[in-house]
């Protein structure tokens, strides 16, 4: 029998963050807990004990015990989009929308002063798709369920650009055609919303870090960049196209 190469790779556990090893801890102790009972209950070893019918492994209440532990023991999670914090702010790091005031604040986010033509430069993002010309418009932050249903009841305002957290896109589907530019914080150029982007032909800047945009600023895409392409992310080469704030609001 002929061996591939990887079959005799002998596999380490690569480093994990503080949360990741206590989340392994934790669901590690609660399988050799199961397995303990299991065997005590007369299950015959551990295959019995994986595909014991009904199952008698990890269950949804081991699960939802194990993120109660990292709760009480003070951590909170990292979330993707601000409905998560709105609906669960006991689970989930602050950061919900604070309205007129609050603007996304990316280590990250290249910025420059204002130059001659009154440009501040306030990140950068992955284009999708290279366009003829830079965009601009009003920046628009849409991070909630009761934005996107004002915008379906009275239409989304010319010339947004819309900001937003996540990649997926589901938020937003039902508006997206009626954009004018978007920043996504998430994903790549190959996620759902960076597709939806695409075949709509919006100008579209996926992984967006940006720091210093407002709700009601005015702001300019550099959709004539070179697109990021999947090489680019295979080998970890930079491509992104800048944003800028403009002087002046909508």
């Amino acid at each position: 029998m002929a061996y591939l190469p990887i079959d005799t790779i002998r596999h380490a556990r690569p480093p994990a963050s503080p949360i990741v090893e206590a989340t392994l801890a934790l669901v590690r102790a609660r399988i050799r807990d199961a397995y303990g009972e299991h065997l005590k209950s007369g299950g015959a070893g551990f295959d019995d004990f994986v595909f014991a019918a009904p199952n008698a492994g990890i269950t949804r209440a081991d699960l939802e015990a194990v993120e109660q532990a990292l709760l009480d023991a003070g951590h909170r999670f990292d979330w993707s989009a601000a409905i998560s914090v709105a609906e669960r702010p006991d689970a989930y790091k602050g950061g919900a929308d604070s309205g007129a005031d609050f603007m996304f604040d990316h280590a990250e986010a290249v910025t420059e002063a204002a130059d001659s033509d009154g440009r501040t430069r306030v990140g950068q993002g992955d284009n999708v798709v290279r366009h003829d010309a830079d965009v601009s418009g009003t920046a628009r932050y849409i991070r909630s369920n009761d934005r996107v249903l004002a915008y379906l009841t009275d239409g989304v305002p010319a010339g947004t650009i819309a900001i937003i957290d996540d990649s997926g896109g589901t938020l937003t589907a039902p508006i997206i055609d009626q954009f004018a530019g978007i920043l996504c914080a998430g994903g790549t150029v190959r996620s759902h919303l960076g597709i939806l982007a695409r075949e709509f032909g919006i100008p579209c800047f996926m992984n967006a870090k940006l720091s210093g945009i407002r709700d009601g600023d005015r702001v300019l895409m550099e959709t004539t960049a070179a697109p990021r392409t999947t090489e680019d992310y295979q080998t970890a080469t930079e491509r992104t196209g800048r944003v800028w704030r403009l002087e002046g609001a909508a």
